[in-house]
């Protein structure tokens, strides 16, 4: 009978299961050291304030409409006071634009009264009216972040 004998650089199979197991366990570790270094920094990132100047009260003569493409807000200015609505679609986020009879989204064609009332199309509720607030050097802001009732107006003092 005939033994066979195994040449001392060969590796058993046993042998080649406990380095792969091995390796595995340290890659498995180096992954999930990877992963909870991840959680140490925050995923917290800068927003632009949604205050913003807009100009004085003579920047609005009666009657005037501004629109701020780079803030989506219109500015009205009426015997009352000023006011600033939002461009933003409550329907989808598309930016509207002044219409004969108030505004138009051209995405989806909701349409709003001058007031910002929806008046046909897919909206499902008005545009916001945003606060308008006046610094002590006489420098008007609009507050995005704080919605006021429709019809709320910075009042000329």
């Amino acid at each position: 009978m005939s033994k066979k004998t195994r040449d001392k650089d060969e590796v058993s199979r046993r042998d080649f299961l406990g380095i792969a197991a091995f390796g595995a366990a340290i890659v498995g570790s180096a992954g999930a050291l990877a992963g909870s270094m991840r959680l140490v920094k925050a995923d917290v990132y800068a927003e632009e304030s949604k205050k913003f100047k807009i100009g004085t009260i003579e920047n609005y003569p009666l009657g005037s409409v501004k629109k701020m493409d780079d803030k989506n807000v219109f500015i009205f200015s009426d015997e009352n006071g000023l006011f600033a609505i939002s461009a933003i679609c409550t329907h989808l986020g598309c930016i509207v634009h002044q219409a004969d009879f108030g505004f138009q989204c051209p995405c989806h064609g909701s349409q709003y009264s001058p007031d910002g009332n929806v008046i046909g199309g897919p909206a499902p509720r008005p545009l916001e009216w945003f606060d308008i607030q006046q610094e002590v050097d006489g420098t008007l802001f609009v507050d995005a972040a704080k919605t006021v009732p429709q019809g709320t107006k910075f009042l000329f003092a």
